[in-house]
């Protein structure tokens, strides 16, 4: 228990480091009190969603991936393109997928999510707020029934859409916690605009949406919530950024081509899983921590779960800084450069991905280190386990294997083999769900 205070008090110590870098306030024009109380407030937060014994999330995980393939037919019939009844073939789809009734119970989606965002429940305390216009046309009072009216409310929503829309927002979208975004239902584009910002909050949702296309904005006053809104610098043009924030689920995107980074998660955010989503067409996917020189991500903690890492993608599926990052059954079938990196020392756990590398004979490793001589990096753990390696790809691994590691348990990384991965991942991506029928 004393360690545990330490620690407790240590990642305490990066906190208040964190509340005074300048880098803490990226794109707030004025840290006011009202900033100042969210920092603190995510803070807090982070510290309480911190497993400070992370393989017990990892060993959770990957048992519920076992359980949703016992008994299935593993043939290749099953692999083929999808015209018969609906399948669910991951153990998070299988919670809610294929329930004719799905958008009469919308929150049992709630009940689904595995790994570290696991406590994630976003609005489903909350009442249904139903989008019914896409304009984005007043960042100071926005309208009642657009996204940005929604996603600042005080109290919990479960966020839905009238009907097909695009959504091109003016300023990057700055959400209040305890929200779900659920597109399911109809065809919903956020894209030619700005991308979502989740900024000192906690409880976020964010599920079966196209973010395509985002551009940074010059910034400028922005309603952040019904009582306050203030100045905002010019934005990156991230996809979704989650930063300095905790319990937040991503699942079912198809996400390309952003200006800056599809998903970046940064500045000690923690209890994230990144879920059956599908990445195309973009260079720097994912950033995991956002500084060399800031230790509060060393509480960072991720699951990267069924996502398709599919054409035109070049780097950082994951790049990461510090922290535990558990890369679980996804499908890697394109890279440029490299699949995973990282620097400062973060943990790396592969376990059942397939990795197939590009025809440049100068691209076929899947690891990338940045910034540290091997004497420094081999220390570093990064485990690949049950990862299918194909067209001459390897994975460098790190680490000594004898040493006593957080993840003790070797059932921790038997997730399903990366043979598994083409099954696992074929409904990665937005859903075309429909009301009344299995999505």
């Amino acid at each position: 228990m004393g360690a545990y205070k330490f620690s407790s008090l240590l990642l305490l110590s990066f906190f208040a480091f964190a509340v005074l870098a300048p880098s803490i306030r990226a794109h707030i024009g004025e840290f006011d009190e009202v900033w100042q109380k969210r920092a603190e407030e995510a803070q807090k937060a982070a510290l309480e969603a911190y497993q400070p014994n992370p393989e017990e999330v990892t060993n959770q995980f990957n048992k519920n991936v076992r359980k949703s393939m016992q008994g299935t037919n593993t043939t290749r019939r099953n692999l083929r393109s999808n015209n018969g009844p609906c399948m669910a073939t991951n153990p998070i789809d299988r919670c809610w997928r294929c329930k004719q009734d799905w958008a009469k119970n919308r929150k049992k989606l709630a009940d689904c999510v595995l790994g570290f965002g696991r406590r994630t429940t976003g609005g489903k305390d909350g009442e249904f707020y139903v989008v019914t216009d896409a304009s984005d046309n007043d960042m100071i009072d926005p309208k009642p029934g657009t996204l940005r009216h929604a996603v600042i409310q005080k109290e919990p929503l479960w966020i839905i859409f009238a009907r097909d829309m695009i959504i091109r927002l003016k300023q990057e979208l700055i959400m209040a916690g305890n929200k779900t975004i659920d597109g399911r239902g109809a065809n919903v584009h956020i894209a030619y605009g700005c991308g979502i910002t989740i900024q000192f909050v906690k409880n976020i949702i964010i599920h079966n949406l196209h973010i395509h296309d985002i551009v940074p904005a010059q910034g400028g006053m922005i309603r952040d919530s019904v009582d306050h809104y203030g100045l905002r610098t010019a934005s990156d043009g991230d996809g979704v950024s989650i930063f300095g924030s905790s319990n937040v689920w991503v699942d079912h995107l198809s996400m390309s081509n952003c200006k800056d980074g599809l998903v970046d998660v940064i500045m000690a955010s923690t209890a994230i899983t990144i879920s059956n989503c599908h990445f195309t067409n973009h260079n720097e996917v994912m950033l995991f921590g956002g500084s060399n020189n800031f230790q509060g991500d060393k509480i960072m903690q991720v699951t990267v779960a069924f996502n398709h890492y599919g054409r035109g993608l070049v780097q950082r599926m994951p790049r990461c800084r510090y922290g535990f990052v558990h890369v679980v059954n996804n499908d890697y079938t394109h890279w440029l450069m490299y699949a995973i990196g990282g620097s400062q020392n973060p943990t790396i756990i592969s376990q059942g991905n397939r990795f197939i590398a590009p025809p440049n004979m100068a691209c076929k490793e899947v690891t990338k280190r940045d910034y540290a001589s091997p004497d420094e990096w081999k220390s570093w753990t990064w485990i690949s386990q049950g990862d299918l390696l194909q067209n001459g790809a390897f994975f460098v691994q790190s680490g000594d294997p004898k040493k006593k590691h957080p993840f003790t348990r070797y059932d921790m990384i038997k997730a399903k083999p990366g043979t598994f991965v083409n099954r696992l991942t074929r409904f990665s991506g937005s859903l075309g769900c429909k009301v009344n029928q299995p999505c």
